[in-house]
C-alpha cells in the first residue's frame, strides 16, 4: 500500500500548497456599537446574543453549545493581519501555516493528513459558506476581509450540521462584518512588517433617516498587501511570495419592519508554488510557476420582523472564483445560492425555526497530463429543509431537538438529526449535553479524481464513494462569577465512520477513493476571562485530544490509518490585556502546541502588541510575532516551512 501515497500526495499538493448577525443594547435600547465592546464587563459579554447555535439571536451564557466569541476589540488588540491569525485567538481551534498563503484550520482535529485535507469545518462570511465544491474544505488565501470592519466572529466546535449543513462536523466559523451605520466616516490603514506590507482604506456614509424610507447608509473599501518569500525550516527560501487585492461594498437600509443589505466584493492574488520535495538552495527560488487567482461574490439579504417577536428572511448570494495552478490544473467554480428561514412566534412552551437552501454551482476544470478532474465540467445542485424546535421543560430546563434533511449529488438524502439538553441551575451557572449525528458529503477530489491526467491511471476515483460520518456526544459546563470570571468545559467523544481510503480495484491494477476506515476521538477544551482590574484582562484556554483510527474489514489502505491522527495531543495560550492609561494598551499572547507526531515538534510562541493613541482618532501599533523564534507548525521535511519571527508597525487613521 505504501505505493498508494504518491498517487494522492500529486493532488492534494496541488490543492495545498496554493492554497452572526449579534446584538446588544445600550441604555436606550438602542444597538450597541462594535467599538464599545472594549468597555464591556466579563458580565456584559456574557450576555452578547449570537445566533450561530439556534439560527436566532440567544444569549452566549445560555447557548447549549461549545461556542467562543472573538469580538471586534480582539481583533484590534491582537495585532492579527489575517484572518487565519485573528483565528488563533480562538482556544477550540488549531491553526496551522504551511507557507505564506496557506492555512490548515481546523476544530477537534482531523486537520488534514497524508490523505485527506482539512475538510471537516464550515466558514461563512456574512452567511455566505466559502468552501471549495472542489474538496469540501477552504482555500485560506481566498476568504480575506478587511478586519476593521469585522464586528465579530462566533467559533464553534462540534457538529453544526443540523443548522448548516453537511461538512459542519467538527465545528462552525461565523464571521459577521459590521453594519454600514458602524462604519460612517473614513479610515485608512497602512502597516509594514518585516517581511511584507499592506494598505487599507475605507469610506462610509448614509443617513439615519431618509425621504420617508428609513435609514440608509453605505461603506466602500480596498485593501492590498504583498509577502516576501518564506523560509524553509531545513534553510534556504521557498517560493511562497504572495500579494493580492480586494475591494468591495456593503449597503444597508430599513423601512418600517424591512431591512436590507447588500454586499459585493472582488479580489486578484498571486503567489508562488513551491516545488514538492525539492528544497531551494539560499536564493534558488525554485518552483512551479506562479498561482493565479481571482473571483467576486454578491450577497442581498431581506428580512421582516413579524408580530410576537417572529421574523422571516430571504438571502441570497453568486459567487465566483478561479484558480490556476501550474501545471497542474485551472479551475472554475460558479455558485448561486439562495436560503429561506422562518422563525416562528412562541407557542406555548415552543420556539421553533425553519428553513430550506438550494444551491447551484458550476466546476470547470482544465486538466492537464498530471492530474485529471473527468468529467472536466459538472453542474451539481444541493437541497435542503431543517427544523429545530426548542422546548421549555420548565423554567430553568430547555430541550432542543432538531434535524435536517439534505441531497447532494454523490450520496443522495442525508439526514442530520441533533438534541441537546440545557439546565441552567443559575443565571451564572448553566449545564448542557449534546448528541447529534453529521456527515461530511463527497466532493469532486473524492469522486472525480484521476492520476495521472492521461491513461493509463494509477488512481481512478471513486465512483462507490460514500459521506463521512460522525456521531458526537458533548457535555458542557458556562459559568461566571459576577462581572470579574466566566469559564467554559467541554468534553465530547467523537464516533467516525466510512471515512476516506485509498483501495485497490478488483483487478488489483488501479487504486481508487473508498471509505475503508473508521475511528474515535475524545477530548476536554476549556478556556476562561478573569478581570484582575477595571483595566488589565487574562484570558486563557486549553484543549485535550486523543484519536484513534482502524481500517474496517476488506480494508488494506495501513497508509490511511498511519497519517491519520496527526493533530496536536494538546494546546495551552494565555493573553495578557492591558489598558495602561486613555491612550496606551499593551498585550502579550502565549501559546504552546504539542507535537504532531512525527513531523512537527512542540512549539510556543510569544506575541505582543503595543498601542499608542497619539491624536484623536491615530493609533500606532507596534506589533512582534514569534518573538521568541521560528518555529514550523505543518508538514514535513524536506520543505516543511519555518514560521519567521516579524516585528512591524501600523498605523490608522480615522475620522
Amino acid at each position: 500500500m505504501s505505493r498508494f501515497v504518491p498517487a494522492i500526495a500529486v493532488v492534494l499538493a496541488a490543492l495545498a500548497l496554493p492554497t452572526v448577525h449579534a446584538q446588544t443594547a445600550d441604555d436606550d435600547g438602542k444597538p450597541r456599537s462594535p467599538a464599545d465592546f472594549a468597555d464591556l464587563s466579563i458580565e456584559e459579554l456574557a450576555n452578547i446574543d449570537i445566533i450561530s447555535v439556534s439560527r436566532r439571536p440567544e444569549r452566549l451564557q445560555e447557548a447549549p453549545a461549545s461556542v467562543f466569541l472573538i469580538t471586534a476589540d480582539d481583533i484590534r488588540r491582537s495585532g492579527a493581519r489575517s484572518l487565519p491569525e485573528v483565528l488563533r485567538l480562538a482556544p477550540n481551534l488549531q491553526v496551522a501555516r504551511s507557507s505564506n498563503a496557506n492555512y490548515f484550520i481546523a476544530a477537534r482535529g482531523m486537520n488534514g493528513t497524508g490523505n485527506s485535507p482539512a475538510n471537516k469545518l464550515l466558514v461563512m462570511i456574512d452567511g455566505r459558506s466559502v468552501y471549495s465544491p472542489l474538496f469540501s474544505g477552504v482555500f485560506w488565501d481566498e476568504p480575506d476581509v478587511m478586519l476593521e470592519d469585522v464586528e465579530r466572529i462566533e467559533v464553534i466546535s462540534g457538529p453544526g450540521g443540523t443548522l448548516w449543513g453537511v461538512n459542519a462536523v467538527n465545528g462552525v466559523i461565523n464571521i459577521t462584518t459590521r453594519a454600514a451605520r458602524d462604519t460612517r466616516g473614513d479610515l485608512a490603514m497602512l502597516r509594514a512588517d518585516e517581511d511584507g506590507a499592506q494598505l487599507a482604506f475605507r469610506h462610509g456614509g448614509g443617513s439615519d433617516s431618509g425621504s420617508g424610507s428609513g435609514p440608509r447608509n453605505w461603506r466602500v473599501y480596498g485593501k492590498v498587501f504583498g509577502i516576501g518569500h518564506g523560509t524553509l525550516a531545513a534553510g534556504g527560501r521557498l517560493d511562497d511570495d504572495w500579494t493580492q487585492g480586494q475591494v468591495g461594498l456593503r449597503a444597508d437600509w430599513r423601512r418600517g419592519a424591512d431591512r436590507w443589505d447588500v454586499i459585493a466584493n472582488a479580489w486578484r492574488g498571486r503567489q508562488g508554488q513551491p516545488a514538492p520535495g525539492v528544497i531551494a538552495a539560499p536564493g534558488a527560488g525554485m518552483g512551479l510557476g506562479d498561482i493565479d487567482t481571482h473571483g467576486a461574490n454578491l450577497s442581498g439579504r431581506w428580512e421582516r420582523a413579524l408580530d410576537d417577536g417572529a421574523s422571516v428572511a430571504v438571502q441570497a448570494y453568486y459567487d465566483t472564483r478561479y484558480r490556476k495552478l501550474r501545471p497542474t490544473f485551472t479551475d472554475s467554480v460558479d455558485i448561486a445560492d439562495i436560503q429561506f428561514q422562518h422563525a416562528l412566534a412562541p407557542l406555548g412552551a415552543h420556539t421553533i425555526v425553519w428553513g430550506g437552501e438550494y444551491r447551484y454551482d458550476r466546476d470547470h476544470v482544465d486538466n492537464s497530463r498530471f492530474v485529471a478532474f473527468l468529467p472536466a465540467e459538472d453542474r451539481q445542485a444541493w437541497a435542503s429543509l431543517f427544523a429545530q424546535d426548542e422546548i421549555a421543560l420548565r423554567r430553568d430546563l430547555r430541550l432542543t431537538a432538531g434535524a435536517r434533511y439534505e441531497r447532494n449529488p454523490y450520496t443522495g438524502a442525508e439526514f442530520l438529526p441533533t438534541l441537546r439538553l440545557s439546565w441552567h441551575a443559575t443565571p451564572l451557572h448553566s449545564l448542557w449535553a449534546g448528541a447529534s449525528r453529521t456527515v461530511r458529503a463527497p466532493s469532486r477530489l473524492d469522486a472525480d479524481t484521476y492520476v495521472p491526467g492521461v491513461p493509463p491511471y494509477l488512481l481512478a476515483g471513486g465512483s462507490q464513494i460514500r459521506a463521512e460520518v460522525a456521531r458526537v456526544f458533548e457535555l458542557g459546563y458556562r459559568g461566571q462569577a459576577g462581572r470579574t470570571m466566566a469559564w467554559s468545559v467541554t468534553a465530547f467523544r467523537n464516533l467516525y465512520d466510512h471515512l476516506r481510503t485509498q483501495e485497490l480495484s478488483a483487478d488489483g491494477s488501479q487504486i481508487m477513493f473508498g471509505n475503508g476506515m473508521q475511528g474515535h476521538s475524545h477530548g476536554i477544551e476549556a478556556w476562561g476571562s478573569l478581570q484582575l482590574s477595571d483595566s488589565w484582562r487574562l484570558s486563557a484556554g486549553a484543549t485535550a485530544l486523543h484519536e484513534a483510527f482502524s481500517l474496517k474489514p476488506g480494508s488494506r489502505d495501513t497508509a490511511s490509518t498511519l497519517a491519520a491522527g496527526f493533530d496536536p495531543a494538546y494546546t495551552a495560550q494565555l493573553r495578557s490585556s492591558w489598558t495602561i492609561d486613555a491612550a496606551r494598551e499593551l498585550e502579550v499572547s502565549l501559546r504552546h502546541v504539542g507535537a504532531t507526531r512525527p513531523a512537527v515538534d512542540a512549539y510556543t510562541a510569544l506575541d505582543a502588541r503595543f498601542g499608542w493613541r497619539i491624536a484623536p482618532g491615530v493609533e500606532v501599533s507596534v506589533i512582534g510575532t514569534n518573538l521568541n523564534g521560528g518555529h514550523a507548525e505543518y508538514g514535513s521535511v524536506p520543505i516543511r516551512t519555518e514560521v519567521p519571527r516579524t516585528v512591524g508597525i501600523k498605523l490608522v487613521w480615522q475620522r
